[in-house]
């Protein structure tokens, strides 16, 4: 079958990645989806038994830093379009290992870059697009202005500060996390600006939802609040963040890869912040409403312990660009949102095990080990 486009998807088998593909291959069946992924810890291609059997999907293991084997697979499969998610993403293994953040975010993004102008400057970049999935975290950290939180117009839930991230705040990375994906973000723009090669850019405020890898704080905190674990809280959790429902992240990627223009940053967010601490007593509530627990039952679960260096206090995003000019708006409540991702983790307990066992890493070699 001859598709329209081959759209390649880089770290598809990762929480956000699976989100994407699947939304693309049930979306467009005219496309050709290419999902490429080094499978490492945080890759689990059982986020994707839906629609590994769909004609349009294809899985390709591989490490975006292997410049030649990308560009091959480049020629291979007629590459006309990248959604590049492929990142090490976790800030507190960027602390341990920034070597490894380094390279995956920096040189694999540049790998990928060169092998697309290398592959597309043949038949010229009409009708191509590189579009790289960046993180508000470059933006580094605001003033938490109202501790107590104030009503705004800006937001259907308080706000904790007059100021928010725009497509214009300077990078102020403070983690090597936040660091290697700013850095990322300036080749990408270089490789417009140098070679004319068409790229849009997005960064997002945190995501929750299913299929989070459970050393995230949302799916940890569901499993632990089960199990009756601690649930160890940074600091005081007044750390400050704005939250999106991961399935509205994947409709606003499609809307921008379709509809987004060429050279652009666009902010990706859920006009929904929450004090840590505040998150985590409605996850509390949420989680003992499903399990028929008396409400508050496990708030002696949480235990402060000494804060992460370097730890932003506030992260908020300003979406009204993307609004304004593409027309995206994330379309659950917060409330909604939990209710939800709540019910699936409990609803997936043997998802959840085969992550925290390891045993997910075996998922490859039944599926793929003989092809």
């Amino acid at each position: 079958m001859a598709y329209e486009r081959n759209i390649l998807i880089t770290g598809g088998a990762g929480f956000i990645g699976s989100h994407v593909v699947r939304h693309f291959v049930r979306k467009y069946p005219q496309y050709r989806i290419i999902n490429f992924d080094k499978l490492t810890y945080a890759g689990n291609l059982a986020n994707l038994k839906d629609v590994e059997n769909e004609p349009n999907y294809v899985f390709v293991k591989g490490d975006i830093c292997d410049f030649d084997f990308v560009c091959s697979m480049f020629a291979a499969y007629d590459i006309d379009g990248v959604i590049h998610l492929a990142a090490e993403s976790h800030v507190d293994r960027s602390i341990k290992d920034p070597f490894t953040f380094a390279k995956t975010n920096v040189l694999g993004t540049l790998s990928l870059l060169q092998a697309a102008r290398l592959q597309w400057k043949k038949t010229g970049y009409e009708g191509k697009r590189f579009y790289h999935i960046s993180t508000d975290e470059v933006y580094g950290a605001l003033e938490l202005t109202h501790p107590e939180g104030v009503e705004s117009d800006f937001s259907a839930h308080e706000v904790y500060g007059d100021e928010f991230f725009t497509e214009e705040t300077p990078y102020r990375p403070h983690s090597p996390y936040s660091a290697a994906k700013a850095s990322s973000d300036h080749f990408v723009r270089a490789f417009h600006d140098t070679y004319g090669m068409p790229v849009v850019i997005t960064n997002c405020s945190n995501n929750y939802g299913p299929y989070q890898f459970p050393e995230k704080l949302i799916p940890l905190f569901i499993n632990n609040i089960r199990h009756r674990k601690p649930l160890p809280v940074y600091g005081k959790g007044e750390n400050v963040r704005d939250w999106l429902y991961v399935e509205d992240h994947a409709r606003a990627i499609d809307v921008i890869f379709h509809k987004g223009k060429d050279a652009e940053t666009y902010n990706i967010g859920g006009f929904n912040e929450w004090k840590n601490i505040d998150l985590i007593k409605v996850l509390i509530a949420e989680v003992d409403r499903q399990l028929g627990r008396p409400a508050g039952a496990d708030e002696d679960l949480i235990t402060f312990v000494t804060d992460r260096a370097g730890h932003d206090l506030r992260y908020a995003i300003d979406s009204r660009k993307l609004s304004r000019e593409l027309g995206w708006k994330p379309s659950l409540q917060f409330e909604e949102g939990i209710e939800k991702t709540v019910r699936w983790y409990l609803d997936n307990q043997e998802w959840l095990d085969n992550v925290t066992s390891g045993d997910y890493q075996n998922y490859y070699d039944a599926m793929y080990g003989n092809r």
